[in-house]
């Protein structure tokens, strides 16, 4: 096997169990596109949705169930006096994603922000303690 076709299995898990749930009246037909990037501490989780506000996104947790969803309802007015409609267009979008996470992350300090058009989710991992084996006398 090259170095290439091997995966972590905490990296696998993590990412590869990604629920695409295609509820027609929740979700678009298209979902943005993600990143996930693991570093030292983290992981961080890049979603490109360029045009929503912060208020839009909702992001939940239960259990190892991270749930990332977004709803945008925006209505483009006339701008005619006379009130009659030359066009007219509704735009309406959503998505929901979702990830199993690992049990090594630290559920309790997940951030979120939303900047320039990327919602940026970073999922702390915890600190691992490493156990050094000691000899026990017997008595």
């Amino acid at each position: 096997m090259t170095t290439l076709m091997r995966r972590n299995s905490l990296f696998d898990d993590f990412f590869t169990k990604d629920l695409f749930d295609f509820d027609s009246q929740k979700s678009s037909a298209t979902l943005p596109s993600v990143n996930v990037k693991e570093c030292d501490n983290a992981f961080e989780i890049e979603f490109a949705a360029p045009g929503m506000k912060k208020e839009n996104f909702k992001i939940n947790l239960e259990g190892n169930q991270l749930e990332i969803s977004a709803e945008d309802k925006s209505d483009v007015q006339d701008t005619s006096s006379d009130g009659r409609y030359t066009r007219r267009e509704f735009n309406y979008s959503s998505f929901r994603r979702s990830f199993t996470i690992p049990e090594s992350v630290d559920q309790e300090n997940i951030e979120a922000s939303y900047t320039d058009g990327i919602l940026k989710v970073v999922v702390p991992k915890k600190e691992v303690t490493v156990h050094k084996a000691k000899a026990i006398e017997v008595k």
